[in-house]
């Protein structure tokens, strides 16, 4: 049997003959978060519930227009895409550049969108700081101009 030398910061499961570099977690991690904004973009909603934990933690800024907590992919569907989706048009959270640290990815990025009840637009920077355990986001915090965020909400 040929043996692998451990790197520093490698793990082993010795029950299962696994063998874990941090690399391969961390790029897996980056992997799934570029996966979402990739179905986000194209309205593939169930494919970006399908990385949320059951008990994920949704935290939009407070301030902006869908501020606050949502706990699991149901409440993250109901109080923010089902929203998003209905009050705007071409609605987009692009991504330009992410960092990734273990179980933590951060997006930077530009959101886009035309407010349908007031026909008004916007941009705005937004940074997205997802964890990640076991393969599923366990955590999302956005960080956007909330005021530039609601100017296309007043009349």
């Amino acid at each position: 049997m040929q043996q692998t030398p451990l790197r520093r910061g490698a793990a082993v499961d010795l029950d299962r003959g696994l063998y874990f570099q941090p690399e391969a977690i961390m790029n897996s991690n980056l992997d799934l978060v570029r996966g979402v904004y990739e179905a986000f973009a194209v309205g593939d909603i169930p494919s970006v519930l399908g990385v949320l934990a059951p008990d994920i933690h949704w935290t939009e800024a407070e301030g902006g227009p869908y501020g606050g907590v949502s706990i699991g992919p149901d409440a993250v569907l109901a109080n923010v895409f089902m929203r998003l989706g209905g009050e705007w048009d071409g609605y987009a959270a692009v991504p330009r550049e992410f960092v990734s640290d273990g179980a933590t990815v951060v997006a930077l990025g530009e959101y886009s969108g035309t407010y349908k009840a007031t026909g008004k637009s916007f941009r705005a920077p937004f940074a997205h700081v997802w964890k990640f355990k076991g393969g599923k986001a366990v955590s999302f915090h956005q960080h956007t101009d909330t005021a530039v965020h609601r100017r296309p909400l007043q009349p």
